[in-house]
């Protein structure tokens, strides 16, 4: 298993808490895991008990004209014996954040991708199963099946590629294809790209990977459409019948009120006064001043125009001044949306805090004492927010789109079955059905009390999900010659 990013050593997003999780699932389950991650220079050694492999050190890695040396190390991942390698090589990782705008950015990646390769091979490990993650690795099947082909050891090797987020495909200009080391079988490259200028890394993963992964089963079929494709549906559509979609699982040793350690007390489905009794803590400590039971409306989220912000701009100032309400938001990215909530803090003193950044501890905090998770999506490939949301009894109101399609069911007052609110269409109206579909709820103690159990009794564990990927290997290995 190899990634840009795993929880809790570098994290962005989505990729690092999956990668992480996945790999304790399969180490827990028996299975010989290897995860292969970069050094970066902000990984505190100390804290994470990271150890020198001593027969990895001082290597020498040459490819397209490059030449670096880099040493391994390892850790555990948190609650389990599965261990992480982590590549060091200063030249390539010591940068401020995990990702940069660099023009080596690609070659940063492509050495974590030979580097992972040729530390098997000092291993003298043959895995069955070479999986890659995103953009990042995602020359992985194409360099095992050219550059490294002459190795035995990776004869029975069979290839799968996980799309985390197909907006992100790892595009360079043409002029450094030769940076990805192809030599004489150049000719594997995309032809029409680089005749048109570039090289699309994730390209190569869709083309080469015997298997292709994604991280719901909504999300796989929308990618194969030109909406949410990306300029990749036709290359997906060639190879659908390799394509699968299997939602991801949450790590509820990090992600659970019964013992998250972000909590001064902890409660279950049975014990929501301390939900409540955090709720006002979490008020008190944002300073804002809510009225007796109105209702704490979170968000937790990068702010991108995939996160459907948009939708809010008129919709949520005219709740707010219709209807009381309270809203804490945790996030930072584009600036369009980083000052409408900037702003909106500004309209509605003490009922609105904007915290710009990210803070673990204040993401645990907000999930937990909200009663209502806000996720008005314009495409989400999986999505874990809505699901850590199910778990602490924070009703998620969702666009029925990729893994929230998936993972939460509007509820229906007339059979007390569903989880949360959702809604169909991307405009204005239909979240400002929405969220006063999920007001109205709230104003029913009957319904919403009802509601919160059906959602905290939900199982998106890895012990659900990572079975399927299991028998994705299993499948994958039953097709390998000679076995």
């Amino acid at each position: 298993m190899l990634s840009a990013e795993v929880a809790p050593f570098a994290k962005t997003g989505g990729l690092a808490d999956v990668t992480g999780a996945l790999s304790k699932y399969l180490d827990g389950a028996g299975h010989d895991l290897r995860l292969f991650m970069p050094l970066y220079s902000h990984i505190d050694r100390l804290a994470l008990e990271i150890h020198r492999v001593d027969f990895l050190q001082d290597l020498p890695l040459e490819f397209g004209g490059h030449r670096y040396r880099y040493s391994v190390w390892n850790a555990r991942l948190p609650n389990s014996d599965a261990r992480c390698y982590l590549i060091d090589c200063p030249v390539l990782y010591a940068r401020d954040g995990i990702y940069t705008r660099d023009v080596d950015e690609h070659l940063r990646f492509l050495a974590l991708t030979r580097a992972t390769i040729e530390c098997c091979q000092r291993m003298a490990w043959s895995p069955q199963i070479f999986h890659c993650n995103d953009w990042h690795t995602a020359f992985g099947p194409v360099l095992l099946q050219s550059v490294y082909s002459w190795d035995r050891l990776f004869a029975g090797t069979k290839t799968a590629i996980t799309i985390h987020n197909i907006g992100y495909q790892g595009v360079f200009a043409a002029a450094a294809a030769a940076d990805v080391g192809l030599g004489n079988q150049s000719y594997l490259l995309h032809q029409a790209d680089l005749a048109a200028g570039r090289v699309n890394s994730l390209k190569h993963g869709l083309m080469y990977a015997d298997s292709i992964i994604t991280v719901s089963p909504t999300y796989a079929n929308e990618i194969l459409t030109e909406q949410l494709g990306m300029g990749l549906q036709e290359n997906l559509r060639a190879r659908q019948a390799s394509l699968v979609g299997i939602l991801n699982g949450v790590d509820y040793d990090d992600w659970d009120p019964r013992w998250d350690r972000f909590l001064p007390k902890n409660y279950g489905v049975y014990e929501l006064a301390a939900k409540e009794e955090l709720k006002q803590e979490l008020l008190q400590r944002l300073a804002l001043r809510a009225a007796p039971r109105a209702p704490l409306l979170g968000i937790v989220s990068r702010m991108t125009a995939q996160k459907g912000f948009d939708l809010l701009f008129d919709c949520l100032p005219s709740l707010l001044s219709k209807r009381d309400a309270s809203l804490a938001v945790l996030g930072s990215g584009d600036k369009v949306y980083e000052d409408f909530f900037a702003h909106l803090q500004r309209q509605f003193p003490q009922r609105v805090v904007f915290h710009r950044g990210y803070s673990e501890s204040l993401a645990h905090w907000i999930e937990a004492a909200s009663d209502l998770f806000i996720m008005p999506s314009l495409y989400e490939p999986c999505g874990l927010n809505q699901m850590y949301s199910l778990r602490y009894g924070t009703i998620p109101i969702v666009r029925r789109t990729g893994g929230l399609a998936d993972s939460v069911h509007i509820y229906d007052p007339a059979t007390g079955t569903g989880d949360g609110v959702v809604f169909d269409n991307f405009n204005g109206e239909a979240m400002a059905w929405a969220l006063n579909t999920a007001l109205d709820l709230y104003a029913q103690p009957q319904h919403w009390q009802r509601m919160v159990r059906n959602a905290m009794t939900q199982d998106y564990s890895w012990a659900k999900q990572g079975p399927l990927y299991v028998q994705l290997y299993e499948r994958m290995i039953a097709q390998s010659p000679g076995t």
